[in-house]
């Protein structure tokens, strides 16, 4: 029948397509798997989107979500207080995190400056970072932001206002990644891996 929709299921589909990443016919099969569900895991989804929306908040020293007033990478006293590896967003955290390379703190910006996109200095956490820095602990800053266009401006910006403050700031390496041909490589990448190499 041309034009048939169920006006419930049609709202519940297009709450998904409001998702990044997903389209009409991902967000048609997310919201047909929700109507197979059973009504107590429907009752137990929906609330477990709502308890997330109103306990997770950011922390107070680094900006990452918490559930309390300092996340956990905050309150452990084994993580090296004297390194922040700045990020853009809390997804990049996870990201180091998985390496369980990295022993220091981290701070979250929650985006990039982006005068094309309305978002400055004043939209993102950088004064929460100013703030946390000034009492001679942290040691060195990694600026771990995106290698975009905005991300490296942003991690100029930043280290400038770093450089009076005696704080060594360094930047991510970025080069060619494992598996890739150097023949498929950009200028930018090659360049990166350039400034990023290191004796073997």
């Amino acid at each position: 029948m041309a034009g048939y929709q169920v006006a419930s299921l049609a709202k519940l589909v297009e709450q998904f397509e409001r998702m990044p990443g997903i389209g009409h016919k991902s967000a048609q099969r997310l919201a047909f798997h929700v109507l197979h569900m059973s009504a107590p895991q429907a009752k137990q989804f929906a609330e477990t989107i709502l308890a997330a929306h109103e306990n997770i908040k950011q922390c107070a020293r680094c900006c990452n979500l918490s559930e309390e007033e300092l996340c956990p990478i905050c309150k452990n006293d084994a993580r090296d207080k004297t390194t922040v590896c700045v990020v853009e967003d809390p997804r990049d955290v996870m990201a180091f995190e998985r390496t369980h390379e990295y022993n220091g703190t981290y701070h979250v910006l929650h985006g990039v400056i982006s005068p094309m996109n309305g978002v400055g200095p004043e939209d993102i956490t950088i004064k929460e970072l100013l703030a946390r820095l000034s009492d001679g602990t942290v040691q060195e800053v990694i600026m771990a932001t995106n290698p975009t266009v905005e991300g490296e401006a942003t991690a100029m910006y930043i280290s400038r206002l770093l450089k009076p403050m005696g704080i060594t700031v360094s930047r991510l390496a970025y080069g060619v990644p494992v598996g890739a041909d150097l023949e498929y490589a950009d200028e930018v990448t090659l360049t990166r891996a350039l400034e990023g190499r290191r004796k073997l």
